[in-house]
């Protein structure tokens, strides 16, 4: 009795008391209480305790919002309104309890994650607890910062759709390609997809992790391939049927070679493009679009090397497709080294998912 009347004594003075060190000073004498006293925190009187500390952390200063997070992320029990109001306060007094704080349940982190923005998604995913359905929302909404830490956090447990999405953002984000590339539970479909986009370093990598997965694995990665093309189709640009209708055409006629590609670019028609150059390297649309937009010469020169397009026909297309004016003759033999550098055998490997993928959008 005399120490459930201490913990109400202290309760309403910290309800009434205007002073400011004061406020911090029965805070932590009744952050200690909660955390020590089974009594202050069960039933009736827990409540009463979450509501009072709720109420006044809205309007003490940040330093001490900050401290409360910081003790509570660490403790077994905390009182959840306030915990939940914390987790959705400034960063740097969230940041404890986001990314480590045991008290938020999955509930909470979600919340967090579907209303704040890129400090709090960044503070989110590297999460050793992080579970599935808010690793997705972290992928979907993070930019920069929230997604290399959750690619990075390699005990995170990653959806499909989380790794889907990672995969589709790493294009614009070099900082996602080594992460991603060791994540050990990358599949084999989206593994190749990075092959695309990544440093010479990393396509090694890829290259020698390819060769060791099984047939099963293999298998069930074509099925997801076929699966994320029929999703894909859903952003084809409004032009792609007639591009699709004008180069059927073109090849019936034995017309579809590079030099039609040359036209494409000379005329601005980056869809024909796209399409031509999907069928002549056997890239499905999707990954022909994306070796076409990536500003690195390399994921292009690796579509042509496998299969074995002429040297100046590659260096023909490069050099038409880049933004810069003039090219010197040094710029024509570095891109020549580049095309001469990509190991064949490995591109030929690599094509042969994008060769499963093409008969899955045809289908």
């Amino acid at each position: 009795m005399t120490s459930s009347s201490g913990h109400l004594t202290k309760l309403v003075a910290l309800a009434h008391e205007t002073s400011s060190d004061k406020r911090r000073e029965l805070l932590r004498d009744i952050t200690d209480l909660f955390i020590e006293s089974p009594a202050a925190r069960d039933g009736a009187s827990g409540e009463h305790v979450d509501q009072i500390l709720t109420t006044v952390a809205a309007d003490v200063a940040e330093s001490v919002r900050a401290e409360l997070a910081e003790r509570f992320a660490d403790a077994g029990h905390a009182p959840s309104g306030l915990v939940r109001r914390l987790a959705m306060d400034a960063i740097d007094v969230a940041r404890p309890l986001l990314e480590r704080g045991g008290v938020l349940t999955e509930d909470d982190l979600l919340h967090v994650a579907q209303a704040k923005g890129e400090a709090h998604l960044a503070a989110i995913a590297g999460r050793t607890d992080l579970p599935e359905n808010v690793a997705d929302v972290v992928a979907e909404r993070g930019e920069s910062e929230a997604l290399v830490a959750l690619a990075s956090n390699v005990d995170a447990r990653l959806s499909r759709h989380a790794m889907e999405t990672l995969v589709d953002k790493s294009g614009d984000n070099g900082a996602l390609h080594a992460p991603l590339v060791r994540r050990d539970e990358l599949p084999p479909d989206l593994l190749n997809e990075m092959f695309l986009v990544v440093e010479h370093k990393l396509r090694d990598e890829i290259a020698e992790r390819m060769d060791g997965f099984s047939e099963a694995e293999l298998k069930s990665a074509f099925e997801a391939a076929r699966k994320r093309l029929r999703r894909n189709s859903k952003t084809l640009p409004r032009d792609y049927d007639d591009a699709v209708k004008f180069i059927q055409v073109k090849k019936l006629r034995k017309q579809l070679d590079p030099a039609l590609l040359a036209v494409f670019l000379r005329e601005k028609e980056p869809t024909r493009f796209v399409v031509g150059f999907a069928d002549l390297t056997g890239l499905d649309f999707h990954a022909a679009r994306r070796v076409a937009d990536n500003p690195d010469i390399d994921p292009m020169a690796i579509a042509c090397r496998s299969v074995d397009m002429p040297r100046d026909d590659f260096l023909a297309l490069a050099v038409l497709r880049s933004t810069s004016a003039e090219r010197t003759q040094n710029d024509l033999e570095s891109l020549g080294e580049i095309y001469d550098a990509v190991p064949v055998e490995a591109a030929h490997r690599v094509m042969r998912f994008w060769k499963v993928r093409k008969d899955a959008q045809a289908a």
